[in-house]
């Protein structure tokens, strides 16, 4: 009879990585493990140590340590610490559910040739994902980490690493958002319109694609393909052109909207005959614009979503709809829309999302303008905008842009989850 294993032991064994994966009579692996960690140990005694000290200190000299690049070679080392502590966590799982399944009477693999097939059988697609996860670590959670904690430094213009070095200062970056009056009214007048934007434009550029998708769609409609031509145009052409030819369209004095469009109006609208709108000089008609041209530049891509999930939709249920009395607008509300909605919902919210953070059109439209409404920012600038502004200046508030930056993420991330929840986008049927 093959004595038991006991996995308390197995698990305090493992607090050194390596020795409760020998108790379990897995050689191979535990080595491996113990040589993960000395090399980390060696690592971390000989380089991370003091590196992670330096982004502790940020310097002490003027001139001689560069903060900056302390904290960023401190946040490269702390991701790889914490790498270890997943791997020693995974290694105390290990060694407990090893034992367990010993005396479970469950294979288990003790040797190395057998580790590498059982990797391989069961662990195959991991490996295939972990070069993913790698590059996603250092091109996406590298930079994000070093926002965050630039958001808690004071690194702005009146200290410019190497000539200064940078100090930790807590939550002031964020405190000073709502303390000072500049940067609260603007933080607000700024928070207000991007949500209006973001809610606006895409819900604009949404409608219109499931609009012209449904139209072009219908059985009596002839010339479909010069139809989805045409409406593919918007998005065939490069945006930031779209954007600087609807610029110069706007323009309040020499601009078609104004000397061309709108008199021809007037000839049916007779209101309209001898005004000209402000577009760039007023900021409540610059929002208005970009509203309506991100609606243009935005649509087709809504259009062909929603085109080809109307044609993936069974002519039954109309059929049975058709026979139960329903109307077109009974037909839309309960089996197109939620169609829609089913597989698409994801792909809708991103809309809001990426709007939220369109920084092209608010910069190459007219600039973040016209005028200011305190604290760098224009009266038309959204939060990414005035990001931008924040850094690009002749006074940069790197930190205060860090700040704001956090802000976005958490509401973007905190809205997107909601609704992800509210629509059930990643739900799964049991198969």
């Amino acid at each position: 009879m093959t004595k038991e294993q006991n996995p308390s032991k197995a698990l305090l064994l493992s607090l050194v990585p390596g020795l409760g994966q020998i108790y379990n009579k897995q050689k191979a692996k535990g080595f491996i493990f113990l040589a993960v960690t000395i090399a980390f140990l060696a690592y971390f005694f000989l380089v991370a140590l003091g590196e992670l000290s330096n982004l502790i200190s940020l310097g002490e000299v003027r001139g001689r340590d560069n903060s900056l690049f302390m904290l960023i070679q401190g946040a490269f080392h702390l991701i790889i610490v914490f790498v270890y502590l997943i791997f020693y966590a995974l290694n105390l799982k290990d060694a407990y559910s090893t034992a367990k399944r010993w005396n479970n009477h469950l294979p288990v693999a003790t040797s190395f040739k057998d580790m590498t097939k059982e990797v391989y059988a069961n662990g195959f697609p991991y490996l295939l994902i972990i070069p993913s996860y790698i590059a996603m670590t250092f091109a996406i959670i590298f930079p994000v980490l070093v926002t965050l904690l630039i958001a808690f430094t004071n690194y702005d213009f009146q200290h410019l690493p190497p000539s200064k070095l940078l100090d930790w200062v807590g939550l002031t970056n964020f405190s000073n958002i709502w303390k000072l009056s500049t940067f609260r009214s603007a933080f607000g007048s700024v928070l207000s319109w991007t949500i209006i934007w973001a809610l606006a434009a895409s819900t604009l550029q949404i409608v219109i694609g499931i609009f012209t998708a449904i139209i072009s769609n219908q059985p009596f409609i002839k010339g479909k393909r010069i139809f989805g031509v045409i409406f593919l145009l918007p998005w065939a052409v490069p945006a930031f052109i779209t954007i600087l030819t609807f610029s110069n369209m706007f323009n309040d004095s020499v601009g078609a909207i104004n000397t061309q469009v709108l008199p021809l109006l007037g000839k049916v609208l007779p209101f309209l005959n001898g005004h000209l709108i402000p577009w760039k000089t007023d900021p409540t008609w610059t929002k208005i614009a970009l509203i309506m041209i991100q609606g243009w530049l935005g649509f087709p891509y809504i259009y062909v979503l929603t085109l080809g999930i109307l044609q993936s939709i069974p002519n039954d249920l109309y059929e049975a709809a058709y026979i139960d009395g329903a109307n077109s607008w009974q037909k839309f509300r309960n089996i197109t829309l939620p169609m829609i909605l089913a597989v698409a919902a994801p792909t809708l919210i991103s809309q809001y999302t990426f709007n939220f953070n369109n920084f092209s059109i608010i910069y190459l439209f007219n600039g973040g303008g016209p005028g200011t409404v305190g604290g760098g920012a224009g009266s038309t600038d959204i939060l990414i905008s005035w990001i931008y502004r924040l850094t690009t200046g002749t006074a940069p508030q790197y930190s205060m842009a860090a700040a704001v930056t956090l802000i976005i993420s958490i509401i973007v991330i905190g809205i997107s989850m909601i609704a992800f929840k509210k629509l059930h986008a990643f739900d799964m049927e049991d198969v």
